[in-house]
């Protein structure tokens, strides 16, 4: 059973940082991607990044490319998102999903087949 836990959340000022973890447990496929997506208040959830488990390999939606870093610790089986110059319009509940597929890393957002963390608020004040 795959089971994955975000923390580093919370209440941050517009123009600061946050580091959010996602901690993965359980069997996956070799070739699975784990991926950072957010939700605000009556909007759909969104996808910021992903990453290749083995290889390493990253992909941003435009939105957060050049504030967002997503990486990853193999050894601490631990996915993390780096988020610099925030603004108000972050905030939102931030999950994390693992994808069994890796298709997530060439756009192929299927949010169904995902294993889904329970999610980290992330406020953002002006």
């Amino acid at each position: 059973q795959v089971r994955l836990v975000e923390s580093g959340g919370g209440l941050a000022q517009a123009g600061g940082s946050l580091r959010l973890s996602c901690v993965t447990s359980g069997r996956a496929f070799s070739n699975y991607a784990i991926g950072w997506f957010r939700q605000a208040p009556g909007k759909e959830r969104e996808f910021l990044a992903a990453i290749s488990w083995t290889g390493g390999r990253t992909y941003y939606a435009d939105s957060v490319k050049g504030r967002f870093t997503i990486s990853r610790d193999i050894a601490e089986n631990t996915v993390y998102l780096q988020m610099n110059s925030l603004k108000p319009e972050d905030t939102a509940i931030y999950y994390c999903a693992l994808d069994q597929s890796g298709t997530v890393l060439i756009g192929r957002i299927r949010p169904g087949l995902y294993n889904w963390g329970q999610g980290t608020q992330v406020t953002v004040s002006s």
